[in-house]
């Protein structure tokens, strides 16, 4: 009951921020309503959001990914190896780019699921590994002139102003949404993040769902990289670096706890907007982008901090006299 009223407190404290985020925005800027700078909004970070919903079922199971950006460029840069080289289809080039990018989310769930490895130590292998692999298929060039229809993927709107990106993301939160809180397979989510020998003993397959889990998100990274590629319009070895910083910040930020087991979809989506605007706001401001980086580093920071203070404190505040004369 307690981390449920904390948590609910929570999100109605990220609620309050984006509305104060809100006003401040207006004050910085006139163009800050309009409808071309909320497209261009998400437009500009639609790649990390598809990732973070992603994130947010990993790290309430308990885990972690850090490889995820270095996934996103390795995906990136085999299509972008197979289309130089040629005598592939370039629809083709792009399923082949989303099924290495899958086997290096499988490879990585391997070690964790079944050897027992920590996912921080795997994944952060997986960090300098898969871009490395990057950077090899593709050196220090950069690599375009890619079809039309795929570049018109990433850059022609489908919807007013709206591309096919961010009507996927809106669909896919939604479905994330619904099978993490109404689904057998999200109650094992949380149930393994809370604690995996429990979740063991009471029958959950908890090796296989760890291995799901790092799976799609090796999948749902390598199919960020590729939609990023299709907006960039070119593809090089450093693409995506540094995303994973705005990803994990954007999921703690929502109230999922780092130890797992605890989080919602719903405090994931308002950490989503509160980000977002910050980083519009601070560009509407002129501020460089070091300058957004470190106020993300910041947030990051205060998104682990503040939580797990409030909560130790109302638990020493709610915890009953007796108990507290029994200790003494």
């Amino acid at each position: 009951m307690l981390e449920r009223a904390l948590r609910y407190r929570w999100e109605l404290f990220l609620a309050a921020v984006l509305v104060a985020v809100f006003f401040v925005n207006i004050s910085l800027s006139e163009f800050y309503l309009s409808e071309r700078n909320f497209v261009n909004m998400f437009q500009l970070s639609i790649e990390k959001l598809i990732v973070v919903v992603v994130m947010t079922f990993v790290i309430i199971n308990g885990e972690i990914d850090l490889s995820v950006a270095s996934i996103m460029a390795f995906a990136a840069c085999v299509l972008a190896a197979l289309h130089e080289a040629g005598g592939v289809p370039f629809a083709l080039a792009a399923l082949i780019a989303l099924a290495a990018a899958t086997a290096a989310g499988a490879i990585q769930g391997a070690f964790v699921a079944f050897m027992g490895l920590p996912s921080l130590v795997v994944t952060l292998a997986g960090l300098i590994g898969w871009r490395g692999a990057g950077r090899i298929l593709v050196e220090d060039r950069s690599i375009g002139d890619f079809p039309e229809w795929f570049e018109n993927l990433g850059q022609e709107p489908v919807f007013g102003r709206v591309t096919f990106a961010i009507v996927f993301f809106a669909v896919f939160i939604v479905v994330a949404g619904i099978v993490l809180h109404r689904t057998a397979f999200g109650r094992a989510v949380y149930v393994i993040g809370n604690n995996a020998s429990v979740a063991r003993y009471s029958g959950l397959n908890v090796a296989r769902d760890k291995m799901a889990l790092l799976t799609a998100s090796g999948f749902f990274a390598g199919l960020a990289g590729v939609l990023f590629a299709a907006r960039l319009g070119s593809i090089r070895g450093d693409l995506a670096v540094g995303f994973e910083l705005d990803i994990i910040t954007i999921v703690l930020l929502g109230g999922v706890s780092i130890f797992g087991g605890s989080g919602t979809m719903v405090g994931v989506a308002l950490s989503i907007l509160v980000v977002l605007n910050i980083r519009n706001g601070l560009g509407l401001g002129n501020i460089d982008q070091n300058t957004q980086t470190g106020a993300i580093g910041v947030l990051l920071i205060l998104a682990v901090l503040v939580p797990n203070l409030v909560a130790r404190s109302a638990r020493t505040f709610f915890q009953p006299k007796h108990s507290l004369q029994e200790e003494g």
